[in-house]
């Protein structure tokens, strides 16, 4: 009887939430006669005018599906509730890690609510001034800093700009004592570092500007030029790309700024490198990987004597030396050797770092110069370090510690001595003590043990109805480490469940893990990531009713497959910025770089109905009840362009079945997510927890318990 009582409880609040949802008017999305032919197949594409962002037609569109968008949100009678809370845990002093450059010590500086954090500094005195405030770049915050580097004597900088989320950059000059600007604005950078040679000018890489639209037009030729001080960008010297075609290409100079360092690729695994001599004139680029079978760097320079990190024949990663004179891979030797667990390398303070993640977990050790290892240091905890990187005559580096429940903290590391001194603790507002991370292995579709860190309150009931959130990316050899969110902090208290599932495709086993969720195999970190949806369910952690998907960029691909494969498996469906038209994700911007994970329609007959198979787009079946849907996307993202989300919320919004909302939320003057700002960031987090939590079924924040 009292189980019945609670049941007839809950049903009123249930109907209601289904009354406002069957409510919804979604925009006309007028379809198109678009046939694409691959190979003998005829594919209809009819929201190919939503690819045209420029359109006034694609603008009206925008509007009007943020209009009911936003009309759904602001009726969640518990936003503004989540909003303010999320304010006030945001709402704390965040300092960077320091760097000296010059005679000056810099580092940045955020108060808690500040849109973009300001880069601060202090003189030999300490006394403190602000020396660049990215607030102040636009009224609406949406203008972000995109770089900062020093010239060798610390007196010139050059910074990056970004406007509106965009991946192109403006880089302005500076006298750094007067903070005067020196020159003109170097304009259309792309997908760059900047580094500086001595202090007479910096290498820079960039395309030249597409013809059409320069937020989704296709972008392959990059060149890496060098500005020097004094003249026009006109006069920029192209030093590598002019000859060979490369999608991707930078340069960097060494520490001792002896030698230019070249990388180039054309997809976003495997790279040629090349070296050059600064310290003879006109000398030539050397050649010491000439083929994109292996990542590479050069990540120190002693004499003539080059220390090279590389997954060369090493899945997993190893640190290399080689002569300068003879640089090639038969002549590679042995530094730090390769292990079962993935490198990651660093150097600072005449000492070289090497970092590796064990069960997607960080384990750090010191080296000196001979290959000896000194020491393994000590972290805070278990979770994920990071930094332990300097200049070759720093006395101190610095380092950051967090997990999911352990805020981002800075922490000094003496390298002489392996002691390790908190210098910026966090003071979030967040009681740490009362949750718990556990980390769990499960069986995916075809025997493959999946890690996955499970967080959440301390002494949570297994009773299926905890709102859980589970997030995965599983591509691009990224690696999901734990670290700490504020947004995550809010969902925790509000008694959520948080779960990361650690996706083939992902890094975080180094390159056959990497390769093992790519081109033909990429239906495997689909079913992984289903494999951890029904993990969480069987153990009752939640049930379907009270499962929410999250994944951005790959892991809007990840999401946008997950709930057209198993639309019964979730309730909520959050897709950010996601590839989801799969058919045609390499026409746009930098996307043919991105083949090696995907391949591409056009490689085969086979390869092409693999991947019709699961592009989100192409499978979005009439006559079925998706879950409810919050696709998410800027309208400047041009490095997944919001088409994708575009055509996937009309495909939903047009075969939709059943009740569940699917909307789409467009941020306007954004893009695919570096360099929001707070306000952008804390509103999107808030809508989608809201959005969330309301199609569980809730009318109030509920409860830990």
């Amino acid at each position: 009887m009292k189980k019945l009582i609670m049941i007839m409880a809950v049903l009123p609040t249930m109907v209601a939430v289904a009354q406002k949802q069957q409510a919804l008017k979604y925009p006309a999305t007028p379809k198109g006669d678009v046939v694409d032919t691959y190979f003998d197949a005829k594919v209809n594409d009819p929201y190919r005018w939503l690819e045209d962002d420029r359109s006034p037609e694609t603008a009206s569109w925008v509007k009007a599906e943020n209009e009911v968008t936003y009309g759904y949100l602001n009726q969640i009678p518990f936003r503004d509730a989540l909003k303010a809370r999320m304010e006030k845990l945001w709402n704390y002093e965040k300092i960077g890690a320091p760097s000296k450059e010059g005679n000056y010590t810099y580092y940045s500086k955020n108060n808690g609510l500040q849109n973009q954090s300001v880069v601060y500094r202090k003189d030999s005195k300490g006394k403190e001034e602000v020396f660049l405030d990215p607030n102040t770049f636009s009224k609406d915050g949406t203008t972000s800093l995109g770089g900062l580097d020093f010239s060798k004597d610390g007196s010139k900088v050059a910074y990056a700009i970004s406007e509106g989320g965009s991946d192109w950059r403006k880089v302005i000059i500076m006298d750094a004592a007067s903070k005067k600007i020196v020159e003109d604005t170097i304009v259309d950078v792309k997908f760059s570092g900047l580094s500086w040679r001595g202090n007479e000018g910096f290498y820079y890489s960039s395309y030249e500007k597409p013809k059409g639209s320069e937020l989704s037009a296709k972008t392959d030729e990059h060149k890496l030029y060098f500005h020097k001080l004094g003249t026009t960008q006109k006069e920029d010297k192209v030093i590598f790309g002019a000859d060979q075609k490369r999608r991707y290409i930078g340069g960097y100079v060494t520490e001792d700024g002896d030698y230019l360092v070249i990388s180039a690729a054309n997809s976003t695994y495997g790279n040629e490198l090349y070296i050059k001599s600064l310290k003879t004139p006109n000398s030539p680029i050397v050649t010491i990987v000439d083929n994109f079978n292996s990542d590479n760097s050069v990540i120190e320079t002693k004499g003539n004597k080059l220390f090279i990190a590389t997954d060369y024949n090493a899945p997993n990663k190893r640190v290399v030396t080689v002569d300068v004179a003879n640089p090639e891979s038969t002549n590679w030797v042995d530094f730090i050797p390769e292990t079962e667990n993935v490198l990651s390398p660093s150097t600072g303070s005449g000492y070289f770092f090497a970092t590796y993640i064990k069960d997607a977990v960080s384990v750090v050790k010191q080296y000196d110069y001979s290959g000896k290892m000194v020491r393994e240091i000590k972290l805070p905890a278990v979770g994920t370090a990071g930094g332990f990187g300097g200049k070759a005559d720093d006395k101190v580096l610095y380092y950051s510690f967090t997990n999911y429940t352990t805020p981002g903290s800075v922490y000094t590391f003496n390298p002489a001595t392996g002691k390790s001194d908190v210098y910026e603790k966090s003071n979030v507002d967040f009681k740490s003590d009362d949750f718990e991370s556990k980390q769990v292995f499960y069986t995916s579709k075809d025997g493959t043990k999946i890690p996955m860190i499970i967080t959440h309150k301390k002494g949570l009931k297994l009773d299926g109805k905890n709102p859980t959130m589970l997030y995965g990316y599983g591509g691009f050899n990224i690696s999901l480490t734990p670290s700490f969110s504020i947004a995550n902090a809010v969902w925790l208290e509000n008694g959520g469940v948080y779960a990361v599932a650690n996706l083939r495709g992902g890094g975080e086993y180094g390159k056959k893990w990497h390769d093992a969720g790519t081109k033909m195999e990429k239906q495997n970190v689909f079913d992984d990531f289903i494999a951890a949806a029904e993990y969480l369910i069987a153990q009752k952690y939640t049930t379907s009713d009270y499962l929410a998907i999250r994944g951005g960029s790959n892991g809007g691909l990840l999401v946008g497959a997950t709930m057209t494969q198993r639309p019964d498996l979730m309730k909520v469906a959050l897709p950010g910025v996601g590839v989801l038209d799969m058919l045609r994700y390499h026409t746009f911007t930098a996307g043919a770089g991105w083949a090696y994970d995907y391949g591409t329609a056009q490689d085969s007959k086979e390869m092409f109905e693999y991947i019709k198979a699961y592009s989100p787009v192409h499978n979005v079946k009439a006559g079925t009840q998706y879950p409810a849907t919050m696709v998410t996307t800027g309208d400047h993202d041009d490095r997944v362009v919001p088409a994708h989300s575009f055509k996937f919320a009309a495909e939903l919004q047009d075969k939709q079945t059943g009740p569940n909302p699917t909307l789409i939320r467009i941020d306007v003057k954004a893009g695919h997510g570096a360099g929001k700002s707070v306000a952008a960031s804390i509103q999107e987090n808030v809508d989608v927890q809201a959005f969330t939590l309301y199609n569980m079924g809730f009318t109030s924040l509920p409860k830990s318990k």
